[in-house]
């Protein structure tokens, strides 16, 4: 007799080892900015050094640095932005980085490191700022004729007062840094100096803006917005305010800005504001400034104003009465050189 056979045994079932899911590695503050920006050219500028704890912030590669900040730290003065730590141990002028260098990045990333001293160091420095003011400019090498004749200074003297202060490498202080250095908040290098440009005239535009852009200078052109509405002719070019309507005589034979009431000019300054998209630093009409225009220029929202007196900026100056060194016609680049060093 046949027995049925025994079903073999069940196998038992092989357990599985789940497969770990990796853990994404967390961006870092800077990866995060650039993975929202669409600009292909953006650089996260992330900020490093004592006593700085700032955020990232996009710039882009290839244009001028934007709005740099300045920290602040109890009982020290800023002394600068440099690419490396040891540039930064050395202050050196030549390798300090603010918006008149263009930002260049590698791998869309850039560390800039801080510099500090005392402000004993800061004060010990004696830093004069010189604000160079031209108006109009002429091929002419004998200039040109006419009571005017003296604001219109020979382009051949132009563009070697430009060379040398490229050759020599000035330092190019922005306005904000200015304003930051008129408070003592931070250190500017003895070789500074701000190149600007009163009217925005076509002889500017024409033979001036060429230069400046050739040797890669900044400049800030005081614009009257009455009569020019265009944007910068070169990103070497910051266009500030020469007022509106203001640019005009007023009723005592003087420039509105002294005939005007404090809404009147606070309200041209702002339209003047609105057309150039920047406020910062303006340029008062003749030079005429009181009081009253001072007050306008303040409820208008400007922190700085350049007069046409003579003299340098110095920490504690009047932030709205800035003087200048005038260059007229027959100024060549050796009286450049007495001037300002």
């Amino acid at each position: 007799m046949l027995r049925p056979e025994t079903p073999a045994a069940a196998k038992p079932a092989t357990a599985r080892t789940p497969t770990p899911t990796p853990t994404p590695t967390p961006l870092t503050p800077a990866q995060a900015l650039l993975a929202q920006a669409s600009d292909p050219n953006a650089c996260a500028v992330s900020f490093d050094g004592d006593g700085i704890a700032l955020a990232p912030v996009l710039q882009t590669h290839g244009a001028l640095f934007d709005a740099l900040p300045i920290p602040a730290r109890p009982g020290f003065v800023f002394a600068g932005w440099y690419r490396t730590a040891q540039e930064a141990a050395s202050r050196a002028s030549v390798a300090r980085v603010n918006g008149a260098q263009s930002a260049a990045c590698t791998d869309r990333e850039l560390t800039l490191h801080g510099a500090w001293m005392t402000p004993d160091e800061n004060a010990a420095s004696h830093t004069r700022v010189p604000i160079l003011m031209y108006h109009q400019f002429t091929t002419k090498p004998e200039g040109e004729r006419g009571w005017l004749r003296g604001n219109y200074a020979y382009i051949g003297d132009f563009e070697a007062q430009m060379r040398y202060l490229a050759d020599q490498r000035f330092y190019l202080p922005t306005w904000d840094e200015l304003d930051a250095f008129i408070d003592g908040r931070l250190f500017l290098p003895a070789r500074s100096v701000i190149i600007t440009d009163d009217d925005a005239d076509a002889t500017w535009l024409e033979l001036a803006v060429p230069v400046v852009t050739e040797y890669r200078l900044l400049t800030t052109s005081f614009v009257i917005t009455k009569y020019r509405h265009e944007g910068t002719p070169s990103p070497y070019v910051l266009q500030r305010s020469h007022t509106d309507d203001m640019h005009e005589a007023g009723a005592n034979g003087k420039g509105r800005m002294v005939n005007w009431t404090v809404d009147q000019i606070a309200v041209d300054l702002e339209s003047s504001a609105a057309i150039l998209g920047a406020k910062e630093v303006m340029a008062y009409p003749y030079g005429h400034y009181d009081a009253t225009a001072k007050e306008g220029v303040h409820r208008a929202g400007f922190t700085l104003a350049r007069t046409i007196d003579w003299g340098f900026v110095e920490q504690g100056t009047d932030k709205l009465a800035l003087p200048v060194i005038r260059i007229d016609y027959g100024d060549t680049v050796d009286s450049l050189r007495r001037e300002i060093g």
